[in-house]
């Protein structure tokens, strides 16, 4: 023998048992790196968690990615003939590795043309596992690869296989899934595909930005038309008809699929939020639990809110002014409704368009409150001692802020120098009545009280100007905090979520409320507040209410309206139902108009629709009433027996103030 091929079959006499030492010892030393067979049994078994409402409705799905699952039953049989005629021939006879395949690849790579071997195991192993497996071009790679293939195929039959495999595959998009790649590229379902379809989206396959059908159709056409030879190959197109098929076009019908966003999509942030954070202390995960939320949201009333915050705010874009050459300023909202005996939130509204727009105006934004800050003042006031019939001189006020520059509040008209009590201080929001209380009680006392009532979060300056609501706050502050005093002074805080189950349905957390704090008002003094605020909406600015929306229930509410008409704000109280909104724009230098910006006419539409649904509905009781008898009007009064000087008559007069009152 040459000396050479001596020397050669000596190495390899000797080496060769090393070598199959390590090809046997370095996949066994993979194998605790690779998923568990529990982990592959856990995926089989993976759903997603649900947020469900008060009344049973599934408001949103927690899913990793934009997929909708379907059984193989209902996926074409041409989806799975072309995967398998094109992906993995063997698919039936192999165990998770193709022997025959894996061999060819490596004989190709060897000489130059780098060829893929995995098996449609091995791929679903690479989808289900991207972290553990890599996608690196290694040994490495492959071994894990194929350790997780054969790991599959004892937990999972191979129409299980199949079936994963389709539903987990990326399609370009954000379509992931046979059944979101259907609806993308075809709109259509996945039982709906034809074979010219099936074997484009399986064609994608190799390399879906490469054979992209919207972007590069020759290539994906002409790779389509391999996939159909594959199958006519394989038995599964009749050989006749392939050049038929393969001249036919895409026929493509692309549309985007955007993810659902249910009609709480602000609500359910809050509580992904929430939940991500328990799942994680608990142990669950909130992509493959199937956990069950239940909130105490209510569809029917958030279905209503949604409705009455597009038409509103639809109606006064209209107004908005814009510049030439550029688009005018997007109009935003926030509403909040919740149940002040329990804290419950029965709608949460955080922008016109989530999909547009995922701030969220009710528990992000913070702005001046304007006049419906003024409650507060009037409640420290009763507080302290003093009385709705208390009496001020509606003349100009001129106080020193901290040593700073001279605050001089107006009201839209001129002080007319008369005695105004408490009470239509605040019914009809007059600035220089608001502010002498102020001044008679102290900043001080006022930001205390805001703070006991329900404003948690957000910083109060102790100043004067702080009476007509020149601190900003959120809109859950301000709902929360007229909670309050729609609760006899007990605050509560907010409630949206109550309960987590499993996917079984065994209850693994009751979320317990808050413990009852000492009331920040007296049940004799909210009351008081409340009859006072009665008048807004019975005379004062906040008439629409019954003028316009005919509420006739007990309800008691406030106006506002910021500097140059930036906010506008509403908030009005039932005993059961405390529902607040507000209307503005994100840079708030840019204003409002004076014939609508004002929050009788920008938000209080949106509240009034609601709670006009929610009474007629019987969402909440009409015939409840807080236990302060309302005012009785008596000829020539003001409720609560507050004379007024006669006037004169003047039909045409009342006809003009009937419809100033009923458009406003």
């Amino acid at each position: 023998m040459n000396p050479a091929l001596r020397r050669w079959a000596t190495w390899i006499r000797r080496a060769w048992p090393a070598a199959l030492g390590a090809a046997i010892l370095y996949p066994l030393m993979l194998v605790p790196f690779t998923p568990s067979v529990d982990d592959i049994r856990r995926v089989k078994t993976e759903a997603p968690s649900v947020m469900m409402s008060a009344d049973g409705v599934q408001l949103a799905e927690f899913r990793r990615l934009n997929r909708q699952w379907v059984p193989l039953a209902k996926i074409s049989p041409k989806v799975v003939d072309a995967l398998i005629a094109t992906e993995d021939r063997r698919f039936y006879s192999h165990y998770g590795i193709d022997p025959v395949r894996t061999v060819g690849a490596g004989v190709r790579t060897l000489l130059g043309d780098r060829q893929g071997g995995s098996t449609i195991t091995q791929q679903l192993a690479r989808n289900l596992y991207p972290e553990e497996i890599g996608r690196s071009i290694s040994l490495t790679r492959k071994v894990k690869e194929a350790i997780t293939a054969m790991k599959i195929e004892r937990v999972y039959s191979k129409q299980e296989i199949l079936e994963s495999y389709l539903n987990t595959v990326p399609f370009l998009y954000n379509a992931f899934g046979i059944e979101m790649a259907a609806r993308t590229y075809f709109d259509k379902s996945a039982n709906q595909l034809n074979v010219l379809e099936a074997a484009t989206l399986i064609g994608m396959l190799k390399g879906t930005s490469f054979y992209n059908p919207v972007l590069n159709p020759e290539r994906a056409l002409a790779r389509r038309n391999f996939v159909l030879a594959q199958m006519a190959r394989a038995g599964k197109v009749d050989p006749a008809t392939l050049k038929t098929l393969s001249a036919r076009p895409l026929g493509l019908d692309f549309e985007r699929q955007t993810e659902p966003l249910g009609i709480a999509p602000h609500a359910a942030q809050q509580v992904r939020g929430w939940l991500i954070a328990w799942a994680d202390r608990k142990g669950y995960n909130i992509y493959s639990d199937g956990l069950v939320v239940r909130t105490t949201l209510q569809s029917r009333l958030q279905k209503a809110a949604n409705a009455a915050v597009t038409r509103q705010l639809q109606q006064l874009q209209g107004y908005v002014p814009r510049r030439k050459g550029e688009e005018a300023a997007v109009l935003q909202a926030g509403f909040l409704a919740l149940d002040p005996r329990n804290g419950h939130v029965k709608a949460w509204v955080g922008s016109r368009d989530y999909a547009t727009e995922q701030f969220d105006h009710v528990n992000q934004a913070r702005r001046q409150p304007g006049s419906t800050f003024k409650p507060f003042v009037y409640g420290a006031a009763f507080e302290a001692g003093m009385s709705p019939f208390d009496v001020f001189v509606d003349q100009p006020v001129f106080i020193r802020q901290d040593g700073g520059p001279v605050w001089s509040p107006s009201d839209v008209t001129p002080p007319s120098g008369l005695p105004t009590t408490l009470r239509d201080g605040l019914v009809y929001s007059k600035n220089t009545i608001t502010a002498q209380v102020m001044m008679r009680i102290g900043p001080q006392r006022v930001a205390q009280f805001a703070r006991g009532m329900g404003i948690r979060q957000s910083k109060l300056e102790e100043v004067p100007s702080l009476a007509l609501g020149t601190s900003p706050v959120t809109l859950k502050e301000m709902v929360s905090a007229y909670g309050s005093i729609a609760n006899g002074g007990h605050y509560v805080e907010p409630v949206l979520i109550t309960q987590i189950e499993d996917k079984q349905g065994n209850v693994l957390e009751t979320i317990a409320p808050a413990p009852p704090e000492p009331p920040a008002m007296s049940l004799v003094q909210s009351l008081q507040l409340v009859n006072v605020m009665r008048g807004v909406v019975d005379e004062g600015t906040g008439v629409a209410i019954r003028a316009r929306y005919g509420i006739e229930a007990d309800v008691a509410g406030k106006t506002g309206t910021t500097q140059d008409n930036s906010d506008g704000w509403f908030i009005l109280m039932h005993p059961q139902l405390v529902a607040g909104a507000w209307v503005g724009f994100n840079d708030n230098k840019v204003t409002m108009g004076d014939s609508w910006g004002q929050g009788a006419r920008s938000a209080l539409p949106i509240v009034g629709e609601v709670v006009q649904q929610s009474l007629r509905n019987r969402w909440i009781d009409p015939r409840v009433e807080w236990s302060i008898p309302r005012p009785v009007r008596q000829p020539g009064q003001r409720p609560g027996g507050i004379p007024v000087r006669p006037r004169q008559e003047d039909p045409i007069g009342d006809v003009f103030r009937r419809l100033f009152r009923i458009f406003q």
